[in-house]
């Protein structure tokens, strides 16, 4: 049976890899490639935080009863990233290479904490809650990570 431990960790894993090649290419000063790794990179983000708001968040809450916990805390963090995200945009649509490297510093830093507690905490606690479901929610969550 598929395991939400299993599925969401790879694809941050995915993601980051992703942010690899657009900071390394932001460094480089590269921004052509730069754009065309960040526009990947915020794609499968993107993704990523609507799988978890739109299907497993909402599947997590109702089955436990549980709204105010951990996953109020998970799009609270969603929120900031996406702003980071933002910034990074921005940065790049200026070439600026400092402001850049800054905020994909401050994004990687989230990013690695954001994903250690899914990775330790909820998602394990979503493989115990959702048990029957989870052949179905793995099914959604695979089809929406699809696009990035």
């Amino acid at each position: 049976m598929p395991q939400i431990s299993e599925t969401l960790p790879a694809h941050h894993k995915h993601c980051d890899e992703l942010f690899s090649v657009a900071e390394e290419a932001a460094q480089s000063g590269q921004w052509q490639d730069c754009k065309g790794a960040q526009v990947r990179f915020s794609r499968a983000m993107l993704a990523h935080f609507e799988a978890e708001e739109s299907i497993l968040f909402p599947a997590f809450e109702k089955t436990t009863g549980m709204s105010g916990g951990p996953t109020q805390i998970m799009r609270m963090e969603h929120a900031q990233m996406r702003d980071l995200l933002n910034q990074l945009e921005a940065a790049l649509q200026a070439k600026d290479a400092d402001t850049f490297s800054g905020v994909a510093e401050t994004l990687l830093i989230l990013m690695q904490q954001h994903n250690m507690k899914e990775e330790n905490i909820l998602y394990p606690m979503c493989d115990k809650a959702l048990g029957a479901q989870l052949e179905q929610l793995d099914a959604q969550l695979s089809k929406t990570l699809a696009v990035a």
